[in-house]
């Protein structure tokens, strides 16, 4: 609760003010009663027409402050709630931002949506609509009590017999309710990420016309959210009758007994009518408590599903990190091995050991799994390393400030991402204060001069989510200028030259080559025509270095690089 609280400080207060609001306009709500049974008693019978509208007067002013109140209520809470849901959205996507790779892989994209979005929606909306009955039902409650034992405390007996009642009723509500919530938000999740994939996918299911199976799958999840949002809304609406239940069982008790104490002349009418109002106030809080309980009880839920995201332990911390930056683009692994999972019983990478000068440029080859990506992205500590050490200009990644040693290391990765946005806004995530030249001049060396004037407004061209209005080619190109730009001391090109041709490809190397020549460069590839002009290529084979050379002389004793040469070119002259 502590660290809850912290994120409504910055609204403390509107949340006082609301607080405030709330009790004042409960008192002066309840004083109302009290005056209307002085009316009865005194007003009426002794026909004092003056008294009667002396007291009149007294309760719509005491109506008027009240209607004043809640409209502060109204306003100050609705602060409260919307700015808790935007400190906490801002609090769990700060930490994202934190997230390597592995934290990441313990959620799914779809659970991270929905812990961002509908959980935080539950929370703040149980902040803005249960905030007044929370704190209004006690006092409602403690002063009607105290009114109507001040009124009859004989009568008021009838109390102690309801409550217990109704707070047991409760109990086996909410523990039977709680667990489902917690289902329900699961069942959430499994709906995001069968509509997050579809989107995502959607040109592989038409191409594939699997949109029959799709709609199965959607209906199979979404049937499961159905049902288990019926159940557990199934048991709430239980507080309903068992309210009611109590509620009239209460005040046919007290109008039995009360009845026949106005007959024997033990109480007055009047008496017995606000003895009523104040029954009803006590019931009505009563019932404004259980549905504050309820919730409660799904915002605990929710607020379970976001602690689990800001108490996620991040892995890639700084704590040897010293006022060092990159100078060269050195680049050295020493024995380095890694697995994903700790537990994990085989490594992914193993025994790795190479040696990269700066301005070098090295390609790493392999077939399909052998973890290519998985070992550049070492590099930058996207993860870090199981054994072993990964080492730029002689320092031990762990020693640099990860901001530093990523703004000096570029990386196009395989799956290319552009947002949404325009052409120029996607290329200055390079640079954002680039000048239009240097602008010019990567897109050159990337080739993206060749199709750029072809766009429909340049530069200037709406992009749209993930850049789906061009072609895988020229994404690619898009990508490798963005990196350019940022003028990197270590580039990294993992497969990324796959959607262009072999001649394009070729313009961009001899490009990188002329204008970057300081430049490290890495290059994964599918072709061997991709590294042939490497300084130096190491063979990966199932996460194993398998050899490392020139490209003259593995094609002379490396039988995995023959096999991968010739098999191409076979290709090539076919």
């Amino acid at each position: 609760m502590k660290e809850f609280l912290t994120y409504l400080k910055p609204y403390r207060k509107e949340t006082l003010l609301a607080i405030f609001c709330i009790e004042a306009e409960t008192i002066f709500e309840l004083l109302i009663p009290m005056v209307m049974a002085d009316i009865i008693d005194v007003g009426v019978a002794n026909g004092d027409r003056r008294y009667i509208l002396m007291k009149g007067l007294q309760m719509v002013v005491y109506a008027l402050i009240s209607l004043i109140l809640g409209h502060g209520c109204a306003r100050f809470t609705a602060a409260c709630g919307q700015g808790l849901g935007a400190e906490l959205r801002k609090a769990e996507f700060r930490k994202l931002q934190e997230f390597s790779f592995a934290n990441t892989d313990h959620f799914s994209s779809a659970s991270l949506v929905t812990r961002l979005t509908g959980d935080v929606n539950t929370i703040q909306n149980s902040v803005s609509t249960g905030m007044r009955p929370g704190f209004r039902a006690p006092v409602m409650m403690l002063t009607s009590l105290g009114f109507s034992f001040y009124l009859n405390h004989t009568l008021a007996i009838v109390f102690f017999i309801a409550a217990p009642l109704l707070g047991i009723l409760l109990l086996l509500i909410i523990t039977r309710v709680r667990p489902m919530y917690a289902v329900m938000q699961g069942a959430v999740d499994k709906v995001n990420r069968i509509i997050q994939e579809n989107l995502t996918a959607i040109r592989v299911v038409k191409a594939y016309v699997r949109g029959a199976h799709e709609i199965e799958k959607f209906e199979d999840v979404n049937q499961n959210l159905k049902n288990n949002s019926e159940r557990a809304f199934r048991t709430a609406v239980l507080n309903m009758p068992a309210m009611q239940f109590v509620m009239y069982g209460t005040i046919l008790a007290i109008l039995w007994f009360g009845g026949n104490m106005a007959m024997v002349g033990s109480m007055e009418v009047g008496e017995l009518t606000g003895f009523l109002s104040y029954v009803l106030q006590v019931l009505n809080s009563l019932m404004m408590l259980s549905n504050v309980f309820l919730m409660l009880t799904r915002g605990l839920a929710s607020w379970r599903r976001i602690r689990e995201v800001l108490d996620e332990e991040i892995d890639i911390t700084e704590e040897r990190a010293k006022d060092i930056q990159v100078q060269r683009g050195e680049i050295e692994f020493r024995n380095v091995s890694f697995k994903y999972q700790k537990s994990a019983a085989e490594n992914v990478l193993e025994h790795i050991s190479f040696h990269i000068l700066p301005g070098q440029t090295f390609g790493i080859i392999g077939q399909t799994g052998s973890a290519k990506s998985t070992l550049v992205q070492l590099i930058p500590r996207f993860y870090d390393v199981t054994e072993g050490e990964v080492l730029v200009d002689g320092h031990p990644v762990q020693e640099y400030p990860l901001k530093g040693l990523r703004d000096s290391i570029a990386m196009v990765l395989q799956k290319n991402t552009l947002f949404s946005g325009t052409v120029e806004d996607n290329l200055r995530w390079g640079k954002e204060d680039a000048t239009r030249e240097e602008i010019d001049t990567a897109c050159r060396i990337a080739c993206v001069d060749e199709f750029i004037d072809r766009l429909e407004n340049g530069y200037q061209t709406e992009l749209g989510q993930g850049g789906v209005n061009v072609s895988g080619g020229q994404k690619q190109r898009l990508c490798i200028a963005r990196a350019i730009l940022k003028r990197p001391k270590v580039l990294i090109l993992d497969d990324s030259t796959s959607a262009v041709d072999t001649a394009t490809e070729a313009k961009i190397r001899e490009g990188l080559e002329k204008e970057l020549p300081g430049m490290t460069k890495i290059i994964i590839a599918q072709r061997v025509s991709s590294v042939l002009h490497a300084d130096q290529i190491l063979i990966l084979d199932d996460g194993k270095l398998n050899d490392i050379g020139t490209h003259r002389e593995l094609l002379e004793r490396n039988q995995i690089y023959q096999d991968i040469y010739y098999s191409q070119q076979e290709g090539a002259n076919l």
